[in-house]
């Protein structure tokens, strides 16, 4: 699947070129996380933690940290919205009161499932229209770019 030339008749390096279609993916995700938000009350950030309390429920914020690859800190400020928004709850653990757990409210779980006009939904059309090792394929340049991008900010 090629994409047409969209720099204008402009060449950029390989690198500033693969930059130039991240900064547009990114400019297309927070346009459609607005559009989410103003539609069905949350972002697309928001509803993929919506969705991954409700695919993994019971789980704790650190996990879900550890999931989406998160300082601890962003997922608590997210949480925190979620819950003023009455989408997740915490609870104490029954096994050991120190722990606390994730789960939806009833309004949460109203949310959990695949949805018209979300980034989820875009992502599955992709996947759908793609090979599997395509997919595959990308999944390792983003995950590839994403450790070299961390071990520059350290």
């Amino acid at each position: 699947m090629s994409a047409p030339d969209q720099t204008g008749g402009l060449p950029l390096s390989p690198p500033l070129d693969f930059l130039r279609r991240l900064w547009r993916l990114n400019h297309a995700l927070e346009t459609l996380s607005r559009r989410m938000e103003r539609r069905i009350g949350v972002t697309a950030q928001q509803r993929l933690i919506v969705r991954c309390v409700g695919t993994f429920p019971g789980m704790s914020a650190g996990q879900l940290a550890r999931l989406l690859h998160l300082d601890p800190g962003t997922i608590s400020a997210a949480l925190r919205r979620l819950e003023a928004k009455r989408l997740v709850a915490r609870r104490a653990d029954p096994l050991d009161g120190r722990r606390v757990t994730l789960a939806l409210t009833a309004r949460g779980r109203a949310l959990d499932s695949p949805a018209k006009g979300t980034a989820e939904e875009a992502v599955a059309e992709l996947l759908q229209s793609i090979p599997a090792g395509q997919a595959k394929l990308v999944g390792l340049v983003l995950d590839g770019l994403s450790d070299r991008l961390d071990a520059k900010s350290t």
